[in-house]
């Protein structure tokens, strides 16, 4: 566990600081890439349009099942490799880094702040299109200042906490399946028609493995909030949490961003266009501010990089006593 641990911390510091340099990735693949690769040539196969509704659910439960044992055993196969190395537990932290992207998230999120800064709508626009699944063409500057903040608060679970409490409990193997489900629920996971049954059970088990993260990232997120604002904001970074994250469409989302709603104290969430369709959607902390700007952006930067260090710090300090 203590090796874990100490896997873990550099691989934040690693992450933090690297991040996914784009010289590296331009010669060799993303791993997660090559599991999108994996996810669509199953999809083509599998999911297909004729076979009746109870059938293709079965084959996208199948199709997971592959999906966890194929990560697994890779999984398993590096950590193996790793073992029998001299300072297996810094070559171990390298792929943890890998598989983080608190850098690289801080750094599309900061871009979109950048382009409204400059006043450049357009260019906001394309950048936070890299970040979110709906059409960006319709948002105006508040529109995408929500956006990117929706985004950033909701990958501060996805891409920094999940993985690294999936690593601490499953080591290799439970860091490469947690990705592998991710990427496989922002491919099939949808409620479309092609995805409604055969990616269901994706659906279903992502939320399940993002139950506890969401939660734990909600709490780092209060907790950056008393450090950079007091426990007044961080109190109602909790109210809101506790009245509104059961509002959105997602039983995991709702918990980082109605933390960052109720901390900023701006409205998030809210009616919104995504694969052409309106929906309707309830606001997350509905008398907050709805006119957001860079400003906001920076200052949940801010505090995302504020719980990041939170998280590290903890990971350290329990890596240290055991």
């Amino acid at each position: 566990m203590s090796y874990h641990f100490s896997a873990l911390f550099l691989a934040l510091i690693i992450d933090a600081i690297i991040g996914d340099p784009d010289w590296l990735w331009r010669k060799a693949s993303h791993p997660v890439v090559w599991m999108g690769h994996i996810i669509s040539k199953l999809d083509e196969r599998f999911n297909i349009s004729t076979d009746g509704q109870d059938r293709r659910r079965q084959k996208g439960l199948y199709t997971l099942v592959f999906l966890i044992a194929l990560a697994a055993g890779f999984g398993l196969f590096l950590q193996f490799l790793i073992g029998d190395l001299a300072l297996s537990w810094i070559l171990e932290a390298v792929v943890v880094a890998i598989f983080l992207s608190s850098r690289s998230l801080y750094d599309h999120v900061a871009r979109v702040a950048g382009k409204l800064e400059n006043s450049d709508l357009g260019e906001a626009r394309v950048a936070v299109a890299q970040i979110v699944g709906r059409n960006p063409e319709t948002l105006n500057r508040a529109g995408v200042a929500r956006a990117a903040i929706e985004s950033l608060a909701e990958n501060f679970s996805d891409g920094v906490v999940a993985p690294a409490l999936w690593y601490l409990v499953a080591g290799l193997p439970g860091i490469i399946v947690y990705k592998m489900i991710n990427t496989a629920d922002s491919m099939i996971g949808h409620k479309t028609s092609r995805h409604l049954d055969f990616g269901r059970a994706t659906a279903r088990f992502d939320d399940f493995v993002n139950l506890l993260p969401s939660r734990i990232t909600a709490l780092l997120c209060v907790m950056a909030f008393a450090f950079h604002h007091g426990i007044r904001a961080a109190r109602k970074a909790w109210r809101i949490i506790r009245n509104d994250a059961a509002k959105h469409r997602s039983p995991n989302a709702g918990w980082p961003e109605a933390a960052m709603a109720g901390g900023l104290d701006i409205a998030l969430s809210g009616p919104r266009t995504y694969e052409g369709k309106s929906d309707n959607e309830p606001w997350i902390n509905q008398n907050g501010r709805k006119k957001i700007d860079h400003n906001d952006i920076k200052m949940a930067l801010r505090l995302y990089a504020t719980g990041v260090l939170i998280l590290a710090v903890v990971v350290g300090f329990y890596g240290i006593v055991v």
